[in-house]
């Protein structure tokens, strides 16, 4: 076997978990052969250059072997070898992830909690209504 379609190769890769969502994302022109955009049907050889879109991370690799059945992780890894600067993207995306703020505390107003319904409780006191009696 020296060639075989990309949807079934990136399956086999574990790039993606199903054929299916494999399939979806080369529909979406996430995955591109050789600098060109894919079709399911598209096949692969040793030597290869694949680009693909998993997230918000994009990576290159170059195909080093074809296998049409899914086994163990690192039987998958043998099937590929990303590039250099694809590792470097990756590298930068995952500690620009890492030092971003997190987003909840950029939450000023929302409900309020226990203790802030506490604090308004006793700020309106014995009034019943927003207005203020004189």
């Amino acid at each position: 076997m020296d060639k075989i379609r990309i949807d079934k190769w990136l399956w086999a890769a574990r790039f993606f978990k199903t054929r299916s969502l494999a399939v979806d994302e080369i529909g979406k022109g996430r995955v591109q052969v050789n600098a060109q955009d894919a079709k399911p049907s598209r096949e692969v050889r040793p030597g290869d250059t694949v680009t693909l879109r998993q997230g918000p991370v994009q990576r290159t690799v170059t195909v080093r072997g074809i296998s049409g059945a899914r086994g163990p992780a690192p039987v998958a890894q043998l099937l590929y070898e990303e590039t250099p600067d694809s590792i470097a993207a990756r590298e930068r995306a995952a500690e620009q992830r890492r030092l971003a703020p997190e987003p909840a505390l950029g939450i000023t107003q929302g409900r309020p909690t226990k203790r802030d319904r506490r604090d308004i409780s006793r700020a309106w006191g014995n009034r019943w209504s927003a207005s203020i009696d004189d």
